[in-house]
């Protein structure tokens, strides 16, 4: 059993395989009691949680008791209005315009397994798993309104999933204006908070720093997850590293705006709250209705940044990602945006597919610029038809071309936008988000289809699956290359429009369900702008993403380290582009972009066709070392060893080991060389002490308690951006001498 209920304490104990998490109540309001550690569930666990009698600034909850106020009590789902000061957990405006409702326990259930969210994405169980799911129904007597606070625990991971249910009971109808997904107070503040910060091109940077008194905030604004900030933050101790020390991670799945805080109070204890951003949002719930908040991914780690990561990485790989290519090795391919972008025709398409094809490359993705009038980006989305001026035999003669080379084939769209400049938009100008009477703000010649409505999200379904089922397509990358203004829907009436946005997302899951249902066999990639929605809301619906628009091999060493943190390997698309980089201008080896890109989905976005002999050479060997090594670099446990966000960022390195540890693959990048440089060895993680390894290149044996502890030796590389990477095997016998 996982989750404990000690009656007589109004105590319970939800246990993992090393974790435990304790609620009590307390006079009625769940407070939150404990979470870290593994704690025997037969112990008492009723005296964590103490009660002491403030000063009349704090005001009394219990008139019989003055130790007890909702401004110091650690509580599980604050409410607003009643005597807690600090940031509430959701807030409702009843009918009158009051805004007070105070919610207390009614009853509880604890059963096998986790439901389903309704309408979202979240992670899920399967046959075996070792999961319970406690559900604590609270209520206000006042109104009627009953919220129901889900907490899903599993054997085998280190985790609870948190989620929040109101379902009105009452008479009147009532308008939620927050509604968070979780909450938690921790007893004190000594922690530092990290968070994944960036921009287009430059995204999920890490960014950690102590925290202070008051609020400490990452949210988007932006409708989507955004490239500004990721749905992702943690609380660490000071002394905590990649390998020791306690971490709390907090990663949301859900694709619009968010809002993850940690606010420090007077008495030095820190709530962390993280759910939908209440900024411009609101919900009417009518009696008899329901509103589910996403799912928000609680993990703890007592190892430090890296054992949190592979918590993240396992269950967001083994039970987030869904579908037949969850398990698949995911092909090698090549994309023709920056090798072309919207300047191509049939023959220059087949000319780039048949160098794919030699070199040994297993999928060909046709990008931008195939459908409408599609010259630039100023015209013809949403107008999902192929352009005969480019593919004159139709797109079905292209990809049975494409295939008879060998190759997959796959297709780019932008389904969420409508140019004004297109068929689509002069039939239907409202079918774009916008307010009537304002502005219609363009951004890269677009708007934003409204596919809160079922209309547009009808439009869409039938359009793509036009197209997908004309031909063999193996592959959608599915891109989205701009935020929301003008957040208004023509269909919403005046007391619904702040519901749009939340709206959009919902009506976006849906249509992606739609979709991944129909071509179940269908690989889709996520992509806006690179990683403008990264997130783990569009991970349950498309296993993969676009890493970063940014290919730059030195720059993709610090996304792909980032987004690391959270993501798991499999998730990340990673390609070799052309040098002069068409980002940053940098001209680095063909090998160093390799090495980055291999440590990913690995693929190409190039010019094929204008290889040497000699670049064409080292990719067929790039593409036969990459098909060796993908089910390592995509399932295996990933080690963080250099970090390049630390001090001059000259080093990188990380590690995959397999699930039995008797294999492993290194990789070391250094940006600029060193004169004269220090000899220096690299300690690897991971491995089983026990086992002696030969390490490829070196022809003697070494323990893995001493590859570990005390590493092998770097290279020293005589020029800038260098890399290199090693496969490390376990083995029983080996002759011959060898230096590590």
């Amino acid at each position: 059993m996982s989750i404990f209920y000690h009656e007589q304490e109004g105590v319970f104990h939800l246990q993992s395989k090393d974790m435990s998490y304790v609620i009590q109540l307390a006079n009625g309001y769940p407070a939150h009691v404990y979470w870290g550690k593994k704690l025997r569930s037969e112990g008492n666990l009723s005296g964590l949680l103490r009660f002491v009698e403030r000063c009349s600034f704090i005001p009394n909850s219990v008139s019989m008791d003055k130790s007890i106020s909702l401004d110091t009590l650690p509580q599980e789902y604050p409410q607003y209005g009643s005597g807690d000061f600090r940031n509430p957990a959701y807030q409702v405006q009843l009918k009158d315009g009051t805004r007070i409702t105070e919610l207390k326990y009614l009853t509880h259930r604890i059963m096998q397994g986790k439901p389903a969210l309704a309408g979202l994405p979240a992670i899920y169980t399967e046959e075996g798993d070792d999961a319970q799911t406690l559900e604590l129904e609270l209520s206000d007597s006042y109104s009627g309104l009953s919220v129901i606070l889900s907490y899903t625990v599993f054997g085998a991971f280190n985790v609870i999933a948190r989620s929040t249910r109101f379902v009105h009971k009452g008479e009147s109808p009532v308008k939620l204006i927050k509604a968070l997904s979780a909450s938690v107070d921790f007893q004190d503040a000594d922690y530092e908070w990290l968070q994944l910060h960036g921009s287009h091109v430059r995204e999920r940077q890490m960014d950690r720093k102590p925290l202070g008194h008051g609020g400490t905030i990452a949210e988007s604004r932006r409708g989507s997850s955004s490239h500004q900030m990721n749905p992702f933050a943690a609380l660490l101790r000071p002394n905590c590293d990649e390998d020791h020390g306690e971490v709390f991670g907090f990663s949301l799945v859900y694709s619009g705006n968010f809002a993850i805080q940690a606010e420090v109070d007077q008495f030095n204890t820190v709530r962390v709250s993280i759910g939908i951003n209440p900024f411009d949002f609101s919900w009417n719930l009518n009696p008899g209705e329901t509103f589910q908040t996403p799912e928000a991914i609680m993990v703890y780690s007592s190892e430090g940044l890296g054992g949190m990561s592979r918590t993240y990485h396992k269950l967001y790989r083994t039970r987030l990602c869904r579908g037949v290519h969850r398990e698949l090795e995911r092909p090698i391919l090549v994309n023709n945006w920056e090798a072309t972008y919207f300047n191509f025709n049939a023959e220059k398409i087949e000319a780039i597919a048949e160098t794919a094809a030699d070199l040994g490359i297993e999928l060909f993705v046709l990008d931008d610029g195939w459908f409408g009038k599609r010259d630039s980006d100023n015209s013809s989305l949403g107008d999902w038809t192929v352009d005969l001026n480019k593919l004159p035999n139709g797109l079905e003669n292209l990809v049975r071309r494409v295939n008879e080379k060998g190759l997959q084939f796959g297709l780019w769209f932008e389904p969420e936008m409508v140019s004004p400049d297109s068929e689509l938009y002069r039939s239907h100008p409202d079918w774009c988000l916008h307010v009537p009477g304002r502005r219609r703000t363009e951004a890269r010649d677009q708007l934003i289809l409204d596919i809160s409505r079922k209309d547009v999200r009808d439009y869409l379904f039938d359009a793509l699956s036009r197209i997908l089922s004309s031909s063999q397509i193996s592959y959608v990358k599915w891109d989205m290359n701009r935020n929301m203004t003008e957040i208004g829907s023509a269909e919403a009436d005046p007391g619904h429009q702040q519901e749009t946005a939340h709206r959009y997302i919902l009506g976006l899951y849906e249509l992606l369900e739609r979709l991944t249902s129909q071509f179940p066999e269908v690989l889709f990639e996520s992509c806006s702008g690179g990683g403008g929605r990264f997130d783990p809301g569009m991970l349950y619906y498309m296993p993969q993403t676009w890493t970063s628009d940014n290919t730059d091999a030195v720059e993709r060493l610090k996304i792909q380290y980032g987004t690391s943190i959270v993501y798991p390997i499999s998730t990340m698309g990673a390609h070799v582009s052309a040098v002069p980089n068409h980002q940053v201008g940098r001209i680095t080896p063909l090998t160093t972009r390799g090495d980055v890109a291999m440590s990913g989905n690995f693929g190409y976005e190039m010019d094929l066709t204008k290889f040497s002999e000699e670049e064409k050479a080292i990719v067929r060997k790039q593409v036969a070392d990459y098909k060796e090594i993908r089910s390592l670099v995509q399932k295996g446990d990933f080690y963080r060893l250099r970090d390049p966000f630390v001090g001059k960022g000259n080093e990188t390195a990380w590690m995959f080991v397999s699930e039995n540890r008797e294999e492993a693959l290194v990789f070391y990048f250094q940006v600029l060389a060193v004169p004269n440089a220090p000899l220096q060895r690299l300690a690897l993680k991971g491995l089983n002490p026990e086992l002696d390894y030969q390490v490829e290149g070196l022809e003697e044996s070494f323990g893995g308690d001493r590859l570990m502890q005390a590493g092998i030796h770097l290279p020293m590389f005589h020029h800038d951006y260098a890399s290199k990477w090693w496969r490390v095997k376990a083995f029983t016998d080996i002759n011959g001498m060898g230096e590590a």
